[in-house]
């Protein structure tokens, strides 16, 4: 059975991704793809939510051996949630 086709709004506000407009538009029948991941990115990035939640917690690592901050850890694992990759193990094998 085909899928239905609904017209869907455009979503305003989203930056270009590598010079090419990003248009999100759900109207792609039984297609998958990680789109929904850029925008989610584009949304976190505009509200600071990695940022806002990594402000609230304590970091106990030593600074000079921080590769990583808390911010940018909370928005790796929100994105790898977003994008269904539960497991670390997945991660590894798209690196």
């Amino acid at each position: 059975m085909p899928a239905k086709v609904e017209p869907t709004p455009p979503l305003p506000g989203l930056s270009p991704v590598g010079g090419k407009l990003l248009v999100a538009r759900f109207d792609g029948g039984r297609l998958s793809s990680d789109g929904g991941v850029l925008a989610l990115r584009k949304i976190e990035r505009r509200l600071g939510v990695a940022d806002r939640l990594a402000a609230c917690l304590e970091d106990p690592r030593a600074w000079e051996q921080v590769r990583h901050g808390l911010a940018d850890i909370i928005r790796f694992r929100f994105t790898t949630l977003a994008a269904a990759l539960i497991c670390l193990n997945q991660v590894r094998r798209l690196c």
